[in-house]
């Protein structure tokens, strides 16, 4: 049986990196194209010594018509805005494009414009209103049939995945909650930068756009359509729109995520009631797992998976439920999460190549 041909686009970043990792060793998958702008010319394994033995590949530069032919399916691992002028013309070439930036997660072409400084033409308007949001758990018969799968980002896919339930099922107020998120470095990219130097990070943690974060209208507009779209809510816009107050944190550690959120209960619930709400929400997800109470995930749990890792505690002195949720961020938070999406797209199993 003919394999998937596949192709990456920025694949020396940290994402791209872990997609080839994955890859690789997908037994339904041919790997046909290795782009880097940066990198061309060169073996992959030049770049990086651990595919010595494992992966004989050149690196390319990025031709349309090259990597349109020869490949099925391709993914954009590349930085935000800049995976908005390749994607359009792969995907009038019949190629179906997962996209690892934030380029087509905002449905509305204005907070898009607003938040990442970018100007739409009709065309990336069309096509934000087209791309599925690529996470599985939620989106897995949208994700089925799509052909352009705009991949989370890592922030969100720990914070959406922790609280859906809660707010699916109106076990919780949707106003006043607050989410404070903490990553390992590599989630800045592999970008040269002095805040990110070893002699900065190393024995430190101190947080980072806490009033305006790029991930905020991304995790705004998620938990705003399950908690009103979903429940059949019939309040005029303005009225459904969910307001999160986010503050991310940078630990010196390489990967991984740890978000807290905090959320006010609605009436009295018992630790039994809302543990059976996150099983029967999850029942069909592989890549979650639910903590009973009182145990906790931590980030060494999934460090290298694709799971997202999740546990909860009610204080009921405050009336408030405080939800840990725990992701591997170059991997359910981008790479992982992206074969994910990859293989729902093509009909394979859901985790293959994944665990």
């Amino acid at each position: 049986m003919q394999k998937l041909k596949v192709s990456i686009i920025g694949s020396t970043g940290y994402a791209g990196k872990e997609l080839v990792k994955i890859l690789i060793h997908h037994k339904e998958v041919e790997l046909v194209h290795l782009v880097s702008s940066s990198c061309a010319g060169k073996n992959m394994a030049e770049i990086f010594p651990d595919f010595l033995n494992k992966l004989d590949k050149k690196l390319v530069s990025y031709n349309l018509d090259i990597v349109s032919q020869d490949s099925d399916m391709v993914f954009t691992a590349l930085p935000h805005t800049v995976s908005m002028e390749i994607t359009p013309a792969l995907l009038e070439k019949g190629v179906k494009v997962v996209d690892l930036s934030a380029d087509y997660r905002i449905k509305d072409s204005a907070v898009y414009q607003e938040w990442y400084k970018k100007e739409l033409n009709q065309m990336s308007k069309e096509l934000l209103l087209e791309a599925v949001y690529g996470l599985p758990e939620i989106y897995l018969d949208k994700i089925k049939n799509a052909s352009l799968v705009a991949n989370p980002g890592c922030y969100p896919t720990s914070v959406i995945l922790g609280i859906a339930p809660l707010l699916k099922y109106h076990f919780v107020e949707p106003d006043g909650i607050i989410i404070d998120s903490k990553s390992g470095t590599s989630g800045a990219g592999r970008k040269l930068s002095s805040s990110l130097q070893f002699a900065e990070c190393n024995e430190n943690f101190k947080a980072y756009n806490i009033i305006k974060h790029n991930h905020i209208p991304e995790i705004e507009q998620e938990l705003s359509s399950i908690y009103f779209n979903e429940n059949n809510h019939k309040q005029k816009q303005q009225e459904t729109e969910i307001k999160v107050s986010f503050t991310p944190h940078l630990l010196p550690i390489n990967r991984g995520i740890l978000s807290t959120c905090y959320l006010d209960l609605r009436g009295s619930k018992k630790e039994e009631e809302v543990l059976e709400i996150y099983q029967k929400y999850y029942q069909k997800a592989p890549f979650v797992r639910i903590f009973n109470p009182p145990n906790f995930p931590e980030i060494k749990f999934v460090t290298g998976t694709n799971y997202c890792d999740i546990g909860f505690g009610i204080d009921k002195r405050v009336g408030k439920i405080k939800v840990i949720s725990v992701i591997d961020n170059l991997l359910k938070g981008a790479a992982g999460q992206a074969v994910q999406n990859m293989n729902i797209m093509s009909g394979f199993p859901e985790t293959c190549g994944l665990v």
